[in-house]
């Protein structure tokens, strides 16, 4: 059997290591999971030389869920992307969220066992991204937003949705610059020094006021994280709708109507690194 599953990333309204409390959306790159069965044994591979760890731990932890024994049936598990990696983006819970789902897929048709549903995938797929230390708060804004597609608030603590929607299919511009940056290397305690502003952006997020929340939120992380800030206000006096730091970086996000793209490419061109055209996700996790 062969299953192939579509994850995409998303990216930062609010980041919710400083509160508990977080947002973000569905963005056009994704990473896509290929899984075969085989007679035994789990395999796991990617296209861009990464540790497998993370995805080894996400098939253990469905094999676990449904009993399976790995020396009685296997699956071979590879990954394909266009989402940057380590670049707050949400890589991993993109790629959790994609090997949880197939794997889930394939063993409950397989022996004719009842599928997982939606919370049971994205939960199973968080406690696999916490237990592999990719990340620092468990990511559920990320995680839902990846799988659902579209914009989520979140009370990251306990897991639970405060909004669920569609969002607009605005153009979304990603700047990468040439380094990397991987949140659970992040100082914590440091962002918390920010929650009394950070939550000042998680109203406004609260209050669908998602444009506000996001440039706000990027500027406080800034600050904090010691990315430069004039990358947003570049794309911003360039006629982006908003724009700010995604996660703990390394990228920066500028959310426009498709007439201001080439402006805003030109104000982040004198930046090293590149910039990525893509657009909002509100498809999420789907079998292709």
């Amino acid at each position: 059997m062969k299953k192939i599953i579509r994850s995409p990333g998303s990216a930062t309204i609010v980041n919710a290591i400083a509160t508990g409390y977080g947002s973000a959306f569905g963005i056009d790159l994704d990473i896509n999971c290929i899984a075969k069965t085989k007679n035994n044994s789990i395999t796991c591979l990617n296209d861009v030389g990464a540790d497998t760890f993370l995805m080894e731990i996400c098939a253990k932890k469905v094999f676990s869920y449904y009993n399976i024994d790995e020396n009685d049936f296997g699956i071979d598990l590879k990954t394909k992307s266009n989402l940057p990696m380590a670049s707050g983006l949400s890589s991993s819970s993109a790629s959790s969220n994609a090997i949880v789902s197939v794997v889930s897929k394939i063993i409950s048709e397989e022996f004719n066992l009842k599928a997982l549903n939606d919370m049971e995938i994205i939960n199973l797929a968080i406690d696999a991204s916490i237990e592999a230390n990719v990340t620092i708060t468990g990511s559920f804004d990320d995680a839902t937003a990846s799988y659902f597609g579209g914009v989520v608030v979140s009370n990251n603590k306990t897991r639970e949705f405060i909004i669920r929607e569609k969002m607009d299919e605005y153009s979304i511009l990603v700047y990468m610059p040439n380094f990397y940056s991987k949140s659970v290397d992040s100082n914590p305690s440091r962002m918390k020094i920010l929650a009394p502003l950070v939550d000042v952006a998680f109203d406004f997020a609260r209050k669908k006021d998602y444009f506000k929340a996001l440039t706000l939120n990027g500027l406080l992380y800034c600050s904090t994280l010691n990315f430069d800030s004039k990358i947003a206000i570049d794309a911003l006096e360039s006629g982006a709708l908003a724009s700010g730091l995604s996660g703990t970086g390394s990228s920066f996000i500028a959310v426009c109507n498709e007439d201001m793209i080439d402006d805003i490419k030109e104000a982040w061109s004198e930046y090293n690194g590149r910039v990525i055209e893509t657009k909002v996700d509100n498809v999420g996790c789907k079998v292709i």
